[in-house]
């Protein structure tokens, strides 16, 4: 069962409890710290933690990223998960996680979405952005790791279908939110999602996140890391 997310979390709610393994709280990720160590820092601290590199040109396949298990056996798998927590109005859940009915709001393009068939579940980083920043070296279970990620909520969000496609694979310097109110949580959740897989960015993305996140608060955020 995915950890429990609150659907209003904008920047008011990045921050997720200590661990028993938190390196000191102004800590940035280094070479040192492992899988469940937890980093705290400012946006902008974290934003220049992140390895800079050219993107990974190699041949990327969805299907390199097993994605949409059911990782506890309940029933749901991943993407099912997200909807039943991201619900503005609860859906209907029948057998085999069958959900009917429902209502979202995609903060992408501030829309309201009835049903499950309109909305898609966005990895905050794409597959194939993390393909080109790092995760082309990872192994099948890492990548499956992150397509899955339900123990940080900050990694996967509902969406209009048609906002997720128009995003696709791309980084910000080439996508940007609709819906400019969305803007803030969507560059500093994308610093957030890249520090907990410490995946690179490349020199334009870090360019357009350092734009976009100076007009928005430096807040402190505090991340587990994956890997």
């Amino acid at each position: 069962m995915r950890r429990t997310a609150v659907l209003a979390a904008a920047v008011t709610a990045l921050l997720l409890p200590a661990t028993a393994h938190a390196a000191p709280a102004d800590a940035a990720p280094d070479r040192a710290a492992a899988p469940g160590d937890t980093v705290t820092m400012t946006v902008s601290e974290a934003l220049d933690a992140l390895d800079i590199a050219p993107e990974d040109t190699t041949e990327y396949k969805r299907s390199y990223f097993r994605h949409w298990i059911d990782a506890d056996h309940d029933g749901c798998n991943t993407r099912q998960e997200v909807l039943l927590e991201e619900a503005v109005e609860a859906p209907e859940q029948g057998a085999r996680c069958k959900l009917t009915g429902g209502l979202w709001y995609s903060a992408y393009d501030d829309t309201y979405i009835n049903g499950p068939s309109g909305t898609d579940a966005d990895h905050r980083v794409p597959l194939g952005e993390a393909w080109d920043s790092g995760a082309a070296d990872w192994t099948p279970a890492e990548r499956q790791d992150f397509a899955n990620d339900l123990d940080d909520p900050r990694s996967l969000v509902m969406v209009s279908a048609r906002s997720n496609r128009s995003k696709g694979e791309k980084d910000p310097a080439q996508w940007q939110p609709p819906a400019e109110s969305n803007r803030c949580e969507y560059n500093t959740l994308w610093v957030v999602v890249k520090t907990r897989f410490r995946l690179s960015v490349d020199p334009a993305e870090k360019t357009t996140l350092a734009s976009e996140l100076a007009n928005c608060p430096d807040d402190m955020l505090t991340v587990e890391l994956a890997r």
